[in-house]
């Protein structure tokens, strides 16, 4: 955060560009590309909504990350606001992450202790630019993770999607320019402020069908008949079989692999016959 407050804000968009860091709460959107959709500054409220709900079946790569490291998204957050002139943020949590709701709110607190939130300006006055943080919890609902639910559901209404175009970086909490980011994906900010785009590029892989590449490290939670469910920093493009046999120590009692559903219940079922395909 202290470096990414010498630079200038427009810099700071710059270089998460570069890197080509891409939504990491499933769509895979440019992150960059979508801070860049902001209008300017016009002196009125400017939102951020951290995308915490983590509500589909099988996934809690989010949830080990606020659990064992806030402070790192919580200066995500930060570096996220001043780059992009956000003066209000929002952590939506999911409702059942009762646990994991103190330990944010504690670390939000302590934020505010230590000077990096409140109205003295980020980093004690360090620049005259105050931002607030507040944790809000869900009430449940499924469709709270799509963003547009989720901005309604912090307005106070049902978490029903919203129709686009407006996007919510013109429109979008309380009609005001707002940026929806997922957990780890700003958690990804601070290493590419003190690190560069390049460096985050050496991880990953490009794609094999002409579309954005998928660079930097990936959380890839496991869960099922393996001998080591649970979550792994992995480069993104590794094989199913390498996540499964690598990382997780192959299937729980030398059984054959059958099929995998890769991305929550949404998602397909990759069969015996696409073991070997990329998790990009």
């Amino acid at each position: 955060l202290e470096q990414a407050l010498s630079m200038d804000p427009k810099d700071i968009v710059q270089a998460v560009r570069d890197s080509e860091l891409r939504g990491r709460g499933g769509a895979g959107f440019p992150c960059g590309m979508k801070w860049s959709f902001l209008p300017e500054p016009d002196g009125d409220r400017r939102y951020l909504a951290i995308n915490c709900d983590e509500a589909e079946p099988g996934t809690f790569k989010d949830r080990l990350l606020i659990d064992y490291d806030p402070h790192l998204v919580l200066e995500g957050i930060a570096i996220a606001c001043w780059a992009c002139r956000l003066d209000t943020a929002y952590f939506f949590i999911r409702g059942e992450y009762r646990s994991q709701a103190r330990v944010v709110e504690a670390a939000i607190q302590e934020a505010y202790d230590n000077g990096i939130f409140g109205p003295q300006g980020l980093m004690r006055g360090k620049v005259d630019f105050k931002v607030d943080c507040f944790l809000h919890r869900s009430a449940g609902a499924y469709i709270c993770g799509e963003e547009t639910g989720l901005i309604e559901a912090i307005e106070g209404k049902r978490a029903w999607p919203r129709v686009k175009p407006p996007f919510p970086a013109v429109e979008g909490i309380f009609r005001r320019p707002t940026i929806v980011n997922n957990v780890e994906t700003l958690a990804a900010v601070p290493d590419i402020v003190t690190r560069g785009g390049d460096w985050f590029k050496t991880m990953g892989c490009d794609s094999s069908i002409g579309a954005a590449g998928s660079y930097g490290p990936k959380l890839m939670g496991v869960s099922g008949h393996v001998n080591r469910p649970g979550v792994f920093e992995c480069d993104l493009g590794i094989s199913v079989r390498q996540l499964v046999d690598e990382y997780c120590g192959g299937m729980r009692g030398g059984k054959a692999y059958k099929a995998c559903i890769p991305g929550g219940v949404s998602m397909g079922v990759l069969g015996q016959d696409q073991f070997d395909a990329e998790l990009d």
